[in-house]
């Protein structure tokens, strides 16, 4: 992954830069002490992860990571702890407390190759898991737990074998074009369903186990393809 960071300190630029030589999926190809240079070089440049110092002088890394329209994976590295909750809320992939050791760097990096990786899979390669965020954590999924997903008001239920994760971070929009569907189909606005999953069906309704799951007017057509 190619890699930048950007931090007032020198000193901070000199641990990070220390760190990640050691990582070997990240390449680190360039430092700014001056975040509005780093614009400049995003614009040109390809970028997958930027290491965000928050408290600058000119502009925080937050104000920073908002004025990016399609910003590239982040991972916040500062001094304080109070802005953790925002920067989760602005989907970075992790918060590194100063002064951060090389195993919890690395613990992060780890995490944003996972991300990028389920990222940039091919249609014919993707993974048997996903990511599903749950507060300030990414939740692995096996794709072969999953019996199947419901929209329920602002949550997302994911009704597993073992289980059931309730997520707020993601919709069931957003899980239809992440899940293959060769294994998963959308069976009403409300659910997706693992086909393995399905004891039967009939027009209106499908069975996973005892739980019985409606089938809408509009995906009326959705077995078709079993």
């Amino acid at each position: 992954m190619i890699a930048i960071a950007i931090d007032d300190e020198p000193i901070a630029l000199d641990i990070v830069a220390a760190h990640a030589s050691k990582v070997p999926f990240i390449e680190l190809n360039a430092r700014f002490t001056n975040a509005f240079e780093a614009i400049t070089y995003l614009q040109q440049n390809k970028v997958d992860l930027i290491f965000l110092d928050i408290k600058m002088p000119d502009i925080s890394g937050i104000d920073f990571l908002k004025t990016l329209s399609k910003p590239p994976m982040v991972i916040f590295t500062t001094a304080y702890s109070e802005h953790a909750v925002q920067s989760f809320e602005l989907d970075a992939v992790d918060y590194l407390l100063k002064p951060f050791s090389l195993s919890r760097f690395l613990k992060a990096c780890n995490k944003a190759k996972e991300l990028f990786d389920l990222r940039n899979q091919t249609p014919e390669s993707k993974a048997d898991f996903i990511f599903i965020k749950d507060g300030y954590e990414q939740i692995k999924v096996l794709l072969s737990d999953i019996l199947y997903i419901e929209a329920s008001g602002n949550y997302t239920q994911i009704h597993l074998s073992n289980g059931k994760l309730l997520s707020s971070r993601i919709t069931i929009n957003e899980l239809t074009d992440l899940l293959p569907n060769k294994q998963f189909i959308r069976t009403h606005r409300a659910f997706i369903i693992a086909k393995d999953k399905i004891n039967k069906y009939d027009r209106s309704q499908v069975w996973i186990g005892e739980q019985i799951i409606p089938i809408g007017a509009t995906y009326s057509d959705c077995l078709r393809i079993l």
